[in-house]
């Protein structure tokens, strides 16, 4: 995955997510590949694309978060992830 990158975005809440990550779609070039309930309310939602378009997408995911007033959690970009990594997120993995 040599310019490759997986975004984290994690919320409270499954509409916040749901509007944050098609706007991460729509924002960039990226595919979602997994949201994963944690528990207690607690949301995350994995892309991978190209470095540059995961952190575009990761960016206009929180702002949608912040326009809703949902709680953000946390939000993270991995460039160039581990094989072992991916597999950890990935649908597939």
């Amino acid at each position: 995955m040599s310019n490759q990158a997986i975004g984290m975005l994690e919320t409270r809440g499954m509409v916040g997510l749901v509007t944050a990550g098609d706007a991460m779609c729509k924002a960039a070039n990226v595919t979602m590949i997994r949201t994963v309930e944690i528990g207690g309310g607690f949301v995350t939602t994995v892309v991978k694309g190209e470095v540059g378009s995961v952190k575009a997408a990761v960016e206009a995911g929180l702002l949608t978060l912040k326009a809703v007033g949902a709680e953000i959690i946390a939000a993270h970009v991995i460039p160039q992830p581990h094989d072992s990594t991916l597999g950890l997120v990935d649908k597939k993995g």
